[in-house]
């Protein structure tokens, strides 16, 4: 099976590459996604049997001024993407977001439930998806929240920064999600490609995140716990630490679907972050 990646920094391409290292990863001068025609022709140009999109404009909060950028992004170039992908009759997979949600309620939200995104780069996402529906053809929206890895730049290792100079910290609190480890997803990936490839599973959307939910701020207690500091985490609304973008209050997930299809289980994000941890260490 030849995967096609569009992506190769960030931190789901990242842990592809471990798993996938014979794999053609792009980079952002091979295919630029602010130029989606780049990507048609990137498609077009190399012998693949699967695409997957694992790049995208992340900036949440950036967004909110450059929202014009991050649809192009994030919108308009997957659905190009996918029509090429349908084009040539090989399958499409894509990463999107709980921010496609409002955050209401407490319910675990299903890949069906009705969106409605509070800022810009939620909106962009959705356009991405709505692009890729549109195409038709055998395409995989996986849809994951709370992204962790060794990579880039994320919570883990903000809250492991801060953890060496501060003796305690102030960490929103009723904001609830489940964490992923970007291991997990890029295996995840790897098995939805391997299965579209061989004709089975199903077209659609899927939601794709760690257990069990918790709050940031149990995350990053979590986080300080495992790497043995002492910083103590006290908790705080999220009115108190007021960002650009509105954030979901409800970022949990409904994954049963996958798992159904796929045969995909929810992975213990405690269990991952051991990894990760262990990862910076050596770093």
């Amino acid at each position: 099976m030849k995967l096609l990646v569009f992506g190769s920094t960030g931190q789901v391409a990242c842990e592809l590459h471990r798993l996938l290292p014979d794999a053609i990863f792009l980079s952002r001068a091979e295919a630029d996604l602010s130029d989606p025609p780049s990507c048609a022709a990137a498609i077009m140009a190399h012998e693949a049997d699967v695409v997957i999109n694992a790049a995208a404009y992340t900036a949440v909060d950036k967004a909110e001024d450059d929202e014009e950028a991050a649809e192009l992004v994030n919108g308009a170039a997957p659905a190009v993407m996918a029509r090429t992908a349908c084009a040539r009759g090989i399958p499409f997979l894509h990463i999107s977001t709980d921010y496609v949600f409002n955050g209401g309620g407490t319910r675990p939200w299903q890949p069906d439930d009705e969106t409605s995104p509070l800022g810009a780069y939620g909106r962009s996402k959705l356009a991405g998806e709505h692009g890729i529906r549109a195409a038709g053809g055998r395409f995989v929206i996986l849809r994951t929240s709370w992204v962790f890895s060794a990579f880039g730049s994320n919570f883990v290792k903000t809250i492991c920064r801060l953890g060496q100079s501060r003796d305690s910290l102030n960490v929103v609190a009723d904001q609830i999600g489940g964490p992923t480890a970007a291991q997990d997803i890029a295996a995840a990936l790897v098995e939805i490609a391997r299965q579209m490839h061989a004709d089975k599973g199903a077209p659609g959307t899927y939601h794709f995140a760690g257990a069990p939910d918790v709050s940031w701020a149990d995350f990053a207690r979590e986080i300080y716990r495992q790497a043995g500091l002492p910083t103590v985490v006290h908790d705080i609304p999220t009115a108190a630490y007021p960002t650009p973008a509105q954030r979901p209050l409800n970022s949990r997930m409904d994954c049963s679907t996958l798992e159904a299809v796929f045969g995909i289980s929810r992975p213990d994000w405690r269990a991952s972050l051991t990894t990760v941890l262990h990862d910076l260490g050596d770093e």
